[in-house]
């Protein structure tokens, strides 16, 4: 009789928006000092559980119009923190919450809106106005719906799916679409095939709409699982809060896959629901929004219960069943098992383990629980004959077959390297990992890996042989892409970066910003005209960059380095003026005079009438290139930024002084005469 398979969906429960705004409030919690008050704008997720455990511990729900009176009893002993739910809010809610916490230093606002609806507010604000249409497909009455469209500025319209959309086209309530820039987004957890429909039917009856493909990225991988876990189970328990939009598309996705499908918030509501029949396939998905402990105490409560039927069914051994047994006797030779039924179970040294120093009285005693194969069974004797070996092996592989089935990560030591690869020891299982697999460089020396500890995944198996093959590469792939989605999630204009240069080309300098590239153009390195990258950066070099401007379509990211806090002509107006004497350094020399160094980027002119008293005919006939002199600024055209020097001010300057002490020196003189 088979055991009971129980499969949980890998993307079950929370999402990247809602853990990133759940764990921030679990770090305000922790960090909150005596007096200090947190609350959340609406509900942070879409849980019952959760918000009653928030609440226990303190943290308030309140709403937009209760937002100005907590404000305003916001002071140093009780500051507070209000939290924006991961759905985000309107506009203009949002703008009057910044303008309180602007106001009171004691009031401050947290945006916990993921990444994602934040993406779609800029795509609403971006695409809307005068002679566009902007359409999103979604919950009208969803605050993540109300909050989107709250962006959209001239004519905006909320459909539920295609058929309302198709309904609106047919009554022409959205007018002449050939004649509007039509644009048209999803709410982040829309369902994939529904969206599909929409924008099929929208691109039949209108020429050439913007459509942004806003459903996130893990809502559809879960969408997608749960269709591919639905199809191939007996039964689906599906995880969430019967207001979780999220959730119900997925109860609708494995519902029409899987007949008996259900709906529960809680591991309690299961004794609500018709029992579960034993010995079936059951498959649970959960909901962007339910926390990892709920799925893992259903996950337990089916387990009990199939346990104990498998418990009930072992009651009547044959040859081939998995057996669960409790030690009533132990030697070294062979050990006894109270298995409940008519037969006592037997388990000799050798299959047990394959260790001869291993002594079975030390390492077992009565009352232990033991798992084995039945090998034999004899009525007659009364005894079944039983391997531990056998289900300790069929444990190890069965690892291997579900981590592969179920796209699982594995971790295991490499233990050598052999011809074309690594052995990775995981379970007890020896998995064969091709050179090509490892990460090395092709004619790498795959002898590196030895000892370590690496993470990878099964790409195939021969059952028959018990042979697994696996790729490291295909994790490392999977986490740049990771890495790769949350970076396009939290970009935006302005941000800075810290990276490292990659490359470089003759029209600027790539830089790695953990993953993603960016490319700083020349004309971004410096303020002084360069003739190459090189110029001024190196490859390896750490910079620190900005981001001007970025296209996730196309995934390039145009990056900024220079700033004006380094432009050469900003920190000289900060240091000069007008009648400062400075010291120069001559760089070139023209017909019209002579240009000399102020500062590394700024230059200003000795106008050949400025370099002597006396007339010359040439620069040269003065000064020489790399020459230092005095020279005095004498006008400064901000505007051309422009600066004109003069030796000769100086020197009339110099003069001046000397005339001035000799008539002094004169009327000393008259004076002792007279005396």
């Amino acid at each position: 009789m088979l055991e009971s398979q129980i499969t949980i969906a890998k993307n079950a429960g929370f999402c990247f928006g809602v853990k990133r705004a759940t764990d921030r409030l679990e770090a305000l919690l922790d960090e909150a000092a005596p007096g200090a008050r947190i609350c959340t704008l609406g509900q942070l997720i879409h849980n019952r559980t959760y918000q009653e455990a928030m609440e226990a511990r303190g943290v308030r729900v309140v709403d937009a119009d209760e937002a100005a009176a907590v404000a305003a009893g916001a002071d140093a002993d009780h500051p507070v923190t209000v939290l924006i739910r991961a759905h985000g809010i309107e506009r203009q809610i949002e703008a009057g919450l910044n303008a309180l916490a602007a106001a009171n230093p004691h009031f401050r606002v947290e945006d916990c809106t993921c990444p994602y609806v934040k993406k779609v507010h800029r795509i609403a604000a971006e695409n809307s106005g005068a002679d566009k249409l902007f359409l999103l497909i979604g919950a009208a009455e969803h605050p993540e719906v109300v909050g989107i469209m709250s962006y959209v500025a001239g004519e905006g319209r909320v459909f539920a799916g295609a058929d309302e959309l198709e309904s609106a086209i047919r009554r022409n309530d959205l007018g002449d679409l050939h004649k509007k820039q039509v644009a048209i987004a999803a709410q982040t957890t829309q369902k994939l095939s529904e969206w599909k429909k929409s924008i099929k039917l929208l691109e039949n009856h209108c020429t050439n709409p913007i459509i942004f493909d806003t459903i996130c990225s893990v809502t559809e991988i879960r969408q997608k699982e749960a269709a591919k876990l639905s199809a191939d189970c007996d039964c689906m328990i599906v995880i969430g809060s019967k207001n979780s939009s999220n959730t119900a598309k997925l109860y609708d996705i494995c519902r029409t896959n899987c007949a008996d499908t259900r709906f529960i918030e809680t591991a309690d509501d299961l004794h609500h629901t018709e029992p579960v029949p034993p010995f079936i396939r059951l498959g649970i998905a959960a909901g962007a929004s339910t926390p990892g402990g709920i799925i893992e105490e259903v996950y337990k409560t089916m387990s009990e219960n199939f346990a104990q039927m498998l418990e009930e069914s072992l009651k009547t051994l044959n040859t081939g069943d998995t057996v669960k047994g409790i030690v009533t006797s132990v030697t070294n030779s062979e050990i006894q098992l109270d298995l409940g039924a008519k037969v006592t179970g037997i388990i000799v040294a050798d299959q047990i383990t394959d260790d001869p120093s291993v002594k079975l009285t030390e390492t077992y005693k009565v009352g232990d629980e033991i798992e084995a194969f039945v090998i034999r069974v004899s009525d007659l004797d009364g005894v079944a004959t039983l391997s531990k070996k056998r289900v300790d092996a069929n444990k190890n592989w069965q690892i291997i077959v579900d981590a592969q089935a179920n796209d699982t990560v594995l971790e295991g030591k490499v233990v050598e390297a052999v011809k074309g690869g690594v052995i990775a020891l995981t379970s007890a299982i020896r998995v064969f990992i091709p050179g090509a697999h490892t990460g090395i460089p092709k004619d790498g020396d795959l002898s590196t890996l030895v000892g370590q500890t690496v993470r990878f995944k099964i790409i195939e198996i021969k059952d028959r042989q018990h042979r697994a093959y696996g790729s490291m590469r295909a994790v490392l792939r999977e986490e740049r892409k990771a890495r790769e989605a949350a970076f396009w999630a939290e970009i935006e204009v302005g941000k800075q970066y810290t990276g490292v240069v990659k490359s470089m080309t003759s029209y600027g300098a790539f830089v790695d910003l953990g993953g993603v590239d960016g490319m700083v153009h020349t004309s971004e390195l410096s303020w002084a005209r360069i003739k190459t990258p090189a110029d001024v950066v190196s490859i390896g070099e750490t910079l620190t960059v900005y981001v001007k401007d970025f296209d996730p379509e196309k995934k390039r990211i145009s990056l900024g380095y220079k700033t004006a806090e380094t432009n050469p002509w900003n920190i000289f107006l900060s240091n000069y003026a007008v009648d400062d004497i400075i010291t120069v350094k001559v760089v070139n020399m023209m017909p019209f005079g002579a240009f000399a160094q102020i500062i590394e980027g700024v230059d200003g002119l000795i106008h050949i009438s400025q370099i002597a008293q006396t007339k010359i005919a040439k620069p040269q006939d003065v000064l020489e290139l790399g020459q230092e002199v005095d020279v005095k600024i004498t006008a400064i055209n901000e505007e051309k930024k422009t600066v004109s020097l003069s030796i000769r001010a100086l020197l009339e300057d110099a003069q001046a002084e000397a005339d001035v002490a000799a008539g002094a020196d004169e009327i000393v003189y008259s004076d002792d005469a007279q005396a």
